[in-house]
């Protein structure tokens, strides 16, 4: 076998798997699958998904809730929009022209208090392009603006990203700009602008790597911690194996009796205004939520940073969460036997030898592999159902010479 050959072994096909699957649980599990979601309003957060055969390149933008996109959508070209903030469902509506959603027909023509973006029609970044993108040869990360909410090419940020980014959130240039007193915060609570700090290394390391940065921000720093407020590492730096829940919850801010901007604005430290900027997590806690601050934040549409639960991953949790009370309310009992006890009894023997010769099989040709120390490519498992498929073929047609 070549070295530059790609192999995998079946842990690593079983870890990735498991991986995607978790991921799409806690986007899709905080969703309703069964009813659209049109009658709850302006959903705070939900997985959407645009549907490019129904509303096409050139025409009205739209976005549909996940309900729909299985019930009324089913066999289109959807684009899948991970979540957003403030949108109610546009399936069935004027957009649509004569299409009516299949779960609830009484709809407005439509819903002015969306927001759109290019992202519902497949396009993303600032570069403007399609995700997966077949021209872009260049390995690259896709990471969101908790403003804009849309999806930016790593490379396109204008700023080093840093380690451990899962655990962050970031605010794009261009939002940076529309909200500039968030540059304020950022002399203090965001990832140093000038270093790829890593949140991972350990406390001595980071006070090495920011000797020279201590000073800039030691002040401001104080201030904030003057009025009860958690120390936050000038590199943004909550521990990479801290569980995401611990993270995020931490206890709410009181309100500050004067204004923290204000203060900040008075040490007279400075940060470069220029490329995205990421942010640790729990940052929101210290924003100021005086009455000048929140009209502040009103003014450019942005009051929801004060909102902790308004946050991607407050709201994986949830779908986590409600997964994990659905799991547990089914404990014991075999996913397939459930689905067998609704089928007649010549169906239900059909599958189970189906299932338990396609199990022999996939067991013997793994053993093959082990015994002699070889591993499993993505091809070879390609290969095998292909295999398997080719076989059920040939038997469904010899079936057809005993047909009367």
């Amino acid at each position: 076998m070549t070295g530059d050959e790609a192999t995998v072994s079946l842990v690593d096909v079983l870890e990735e798997d498991e991986e995607l699957e978790n991921e799409a649980s806690a986007v899709l599990a905080g969703s309703d699958s069964e009813k659209c979601s049109y009658p709850e309003g302006y959903v705070k957060r939900q997985a959407l998904y645009a549907c490019s055969t129904c509303t096409p390149k050139g025409g009205e933008p739209a976005g549909i809730c996940l309900a729909c996109s299985y019930k009324c959508h089913e066999g289109h070209d959807l684009f899948e929009l991970y979540t957003k903030r403030n949108f109610r469902c546009d399936c069935g509506n004027s957009k649509f022209g004569e299409m009516a959603c299949k779960l609830y027909s009484d709809k407005n023509e439509l819903n002015t208090e969306n927001k759109y973006s290019h992202n519902f029609f497949g396009l993303y970044c600032t570069c403007n392009r399609p995700y997966p993108d077949p021209e872009d040869l260049v390995e690259d990360e896709m990471i969101q603006c908790i403003v804009c909410e849309d999806w930016l090419h790593g490379r396109h940020l204008g700023c080093p990203v840093p380690e451990c980014v899962e655990l962050q959130e970031m605010v794009c240039e261009s939002c940076m700009n529309k909200a500039p007193f968030l540059w304020t915060y950022a002399t203090l609570l965001a990832v140093p602008a000038a270093t790829k700090a890593s949140p991972c290394k350990a406390e001595g390391e980071l006070k090495k790597d920011h000797e020279e940065g201590k000073n800039t921000t030691e002040d401001a720093s104080t201030s904030l911690n003057n009025q009860g407020e958690e120390k936050v590492n000038a590199n943004g730096g909550p521990g990479c194996k801290r569980a995401h829940q611990e993270i995020e919850g931490g206890s709410p801010s009181k309100a500050p009796s004067e204004c923290r901007l204000k203060e900040l604005r008075g040490t007279g430290t400075e940060r470069a205004e220029s490329g995205a900027v990421f942010w640790p997590s729990a940052w929101r806690t210290k924003l100021c939520s005086c009455v000048s601050c929140k009209k502040f934040y009103a003014d450019v549409s942005v009051s929801f940073l004060l909102d902790e639960s308004d946050t991607v991953l407050a709201y994986e949790n949830k779908g986590k969460t409600t997964e994990q009370e659905q799991a547990g309310s089914t404990e014991g009992r075999d996913p397939l036997m459930s689905a067998l006890n609704t089928l007649g009894r010549v169906q239900q023997l059909e599958i189970i030898h189906g299932y338990n010769d396609m199990k022999t099989e996939l067991k013997d040709f793994l053993q093959r592999f082990a015994a002699e120390g070889k591993v499993v490519t993505p091809e070879d498992i390609r290969q095998f159902f292909e295999q398997q498929q080719s076989r059920k073929r040939r038997r469904a047609n010899a079936g057809q010479y005993y047909c009367s």
